[in-house]
């Protein structure tokens, strides 16, 4: 078996780069790094890394090897923090991370569940692109992701629930009063636009209205991933953008922006959960799955 101690070790070494850097970092001396990392590859029979002049290079091995490590440190991590928590009375801490449509159109529902059975929860969020989300589901770094669901097959190694859907409109402000109340798409060519930049779920779901309209792509667009920008974008000039009406729906109350139905909007967003299949969720990410889905 791996002793633990030394892939933490190793886990440290891929971290900063080097041997003398993890040294210092676990305040050790070099030669006990160097020893547990000889005594992972005689473990396992391989070089895990080369030295270079500039610090390490991972061999196929090393790379494997440093996603399981990874995941332990995370696993610790979590370990000392679920204790904490218990301590101070608060319920152990679930992290979850999200694209950004998905995180404003389900999280304050989530929170709001979660908050009525459980007043004291530890709670942390990240919005990041869906490449990376994998990415930290893989490596234990989030419990679960919310995402835009049902453009493709979830990765062999995901677990994927759709949660809600919500549909496409056409959102303008005010200095677009004059558009009706109902639009298509094949006008496209004399608006000015805000779309989606990543090439993510989220952006191939816009490009499809445009396919089932059989027009292209606009290409006088402004490119923005982020929510508010492309929102205040589209308050303070004539620029449109195409965004799920739940995303909107603050701005939309108030009046500062309006929705414009599509007549091309044949289907509707739909946004959900994943996490790492085989993994056990902690009873929190059980139950707020249960509750959105319910």
């Amino acid at each position: 078996m791996i002793d633990p101690r030394a892939l933490r070790t190793f886990h440290q070494v891929c971290q900063t780069g080097s041997i003398s850097a993890a040294a210092r970092s676990l305040n050790i001396s070099q030669p006990s790094v160097s020893a547990a990392i000889a005594q992972l590859e005689t473990r396992l029979g391989g070089r895990l890394f080369e030295r270079t002049r500039t610090g390490i290079v991972l061999t196929a091995e090393g790379e494997a090897l440093a996603a399981r490590a990874r995941m332990l440190d995370h696993l610790l991590r979590d370990a000392e923090e679920d204790v904490a928590a218990t301590r101070a009375g608060l319920s152990a801490p679930l992290r979850v991370g999200g694209t950004p449509g998905a995180l404003v159109s389900l999280l304050p529902r989530a929170l709001a569940l979660m908050e009525a059975q459980h007043p004291r929860i530890m709670l942390n969020v990240v919005e990041r692109p869906d490449r990376d989300l994998l990415a930290m589901l893989r490596d234990g770094e989030i419990d679960l992701a919310f995402v835009t669901t049902g453009i493709e097959p979830p990765a062999p190694d995901m677990e994927e629930r759709t949660l809600a859907r919500d549909p496409f409109a056409l959102i303008v402000g005010r200095a677009n009063d004059s558009l009706p109340d109902r639009f298509s798409l094949r006008e496209a060519a004399k608006l000015r636009w805000v779309l989606p930049e990543a090439q993510g779920a989220f952006r191939r779901q816009v490009d499809a209205l445009f396919l089932a309209a059989g027009v292209a792509v606009p290409t006088d667009a402004v490119r923005c991933d982020s929510l508010l920008t492309t929102k205040a974008i589209v308050r303070s000039s004539t620029r449109v953008t195409i965004l799920p009406m739940q995303v909107s729906a603050a701005e939309l109350s108030i009046g500062v922006l309006r929705a414009i139905a599509l007549e091309e909007a044949s289907f509707e967003r739909s946004i959900g959960a994943r996490w790492l299949k085989g993994r056990s969720l902690s009873p929190l990410a059980a139950m707020l799955l249960s509750q959105l889905a319910a």
